[in-house]
C-alpha cells in the first residue's frame, strides 16, 4: 500500500514492519477465536498448559495454546526485531523510535496482562483490556510501517486544489478514534455476557422497542454507538473516495474500509439472526480488526510523505 518510498529506510526494514503488522493482526483475530469458542481457560495455568509444554488433546486447550505460541514465537520476535532495528538504524528518527519503544512496552504489558487474565480466570474487565491493548499494538506497528514507507509525520494543514483547507486528514483521525472506541464497546458486550441479550434487529427483542435489563442496555448501547460512529465514518470515507486529487491508494483504501464497515454491519445482523454462532462472532471480530487496521493506515498516511527520512543522518 506504500505510495512512495521513504529515503534512507532499508527495504528489509519495511518488510519486517509489514510482517509484524500482519502477524499481529492474525494474533488479534486468533485471540477473538479463543474468546468466542470459550477457550480462554483451555490452559488454566500460565505460561505452561495443564502443567506441560504441550497441550492435552482437547480443542479448547489446543486453541488457547496456539494463541500463546503465535504470540511467543512469531509476534514477539518480529516486534522485538522491529524495535531493535529502529533503535540501531534510525535512532534519530523520532517517528520510528518513539512508536517502536511504545510497541515494546505494549508487547511486554500484553504478555503480562494475558498471564494475569488467565490466572484470575478471565474477568471481563481484563479480557477487554487485553483486546484494547492488542488493537493499540497493531495500530502502533501500522504507524511504524507507514512512516518507514512514506516518511516522517507532519501535522501541518493541507489544502485542496481550490485553496480550501483539506478536512479529510483530521476527520479521518477522528473516525479512527471512533472505530477504536467501537471495537472496545463490542468487546465489552462479549465479556459482560450481553451478546445474546438481544435476539432481534433493529429492536432488542421482537415487539420490544426499548431494552429492559442491564445486559440488554449494554447490547443496545453498542448498536447505537455503531450507528453514530458508522454514519460519521462513512461520511469521512466518502470524502477520501470522491477526492480525485488524492493519490489512488488513499481512494482505494477508503473504498475498502467503507466496504468492510458495511460488511461488518451485515455480519452483525446475520449473527443476531442466527443467534450468535461461534463462526459469525469470530468473523465479526476479524472484520472489525481489519477495519481498524486500515483506518489507522488511512489516518497516518495523510500526514506522511511530505518529508523523507534521511538514512545517513539517522545512522550518524
Amino acid at each position: 500500500m506504500a505510495l512512495t518510498g521513504a529515503g534512507g529506510v532499508a527495504s528489509w526494514f519495511k518488510g519486517l514492519a509489514l510482517a509484524s503488522v500482519l502477524c499481529t493482526f492474525a494474533l488479534v483475530v486468533l485471540g477473538a477465536v479463543v474468546r468466542v469458542t470459550g477457550s480462554g481457560l483451555g490452559c488454566p495455568d500460565w505460561p505452561l498448559c495443564h502443567g506441560g509444554v504441550l497441550p492435552p488433546a482437547e480443542s479448547t486447550a489446543i486453541i488457547e495454546w496456539s494463541h500463546r505460541v503465535v504470540a511467543s514465537f512469531l509476534v514477539g520476535p518480529l516486534v522485538l526485531a522491529t524495535v531493535i532495528s529502529a533503535w540501531i538504524l534510525y535512532r534519530r528518527v523520532p517517528w520510528l523510535v518513539i512508536p517502536a519503544t511504545v510497541a515494546l512496552v505494549m508487547l511486554v504489558a500484553q504478555a503480562v496482562l494475558g498471564g494475569i487474565t488467565v490466572i484470575n480466570e478471565l474477568p471481563g474487565a481484563l479480557v477487554t483490556a487485553h483486546l484494547a491493548l492488542g488493537e493499540a499494538l497493531l495500530a502502533c506497528l501500522v504507524l511504524i510501517w507507514v512512516v518507514a514507507c512514506r516518511g516522517a509525520l507532519n501535522f501541518s494543514s493541507g489544502t485542496l486544489p481550490d485553496g480550501r483547507p483539506d478536512r479529510f486528514p483530521m476527520l479521518m483521525l477522528a473516525a479512527m478514534v471512533g472505530i477504536y472506541l467501537l471495537l472496545i464497546s463490542g468487546s465489552y458486550v462479549s465479556t459482560s455476557g450481553a451478546t445474546g441479550a438481544c435476539l432481534a434487529w433493529p429492536h432488542c427483542l421482537d415487539g420490544d422497542h426499548l431494552p429492559g435489563g442491564k445486559l440488554q442496555v449494554i447490547h443496545m448501547a453498542h448498536r447505537f454507538v455503531a450507528l453514530i460512529i458508522g454514519v460519521f465514518a462513512i461520511y469521512v470515507l466518502h470524502l477520501g473516495i470522491r477526492g480525485r486529487h488524492r493519490p489512488s491508494p488513499i481512494r482505494y483504501v477508503s473504498m475498502a474500509v467503507a466496504t468492510l464497515f458495511l460488511i461488518e454491519v451485515l455480519v452483525g445482523f446475520e449473527a443476531v439472526r442466527t443467534k450468535f454462532p461461534t463462526d459469525m462472532r469470530g468473523l465479526h471480530q476479524a472484520v472489525a480488526t481489519a477495519v481498524w487496521g486500515m483506518a489507522v493506515w488511512l489516518a497516518a498516511v495523510n500526514f506522511t510523505g511530505r518529508r523523507a527520512i534521511d538514512g545517513e543522518a539517522a545512522n550518524a
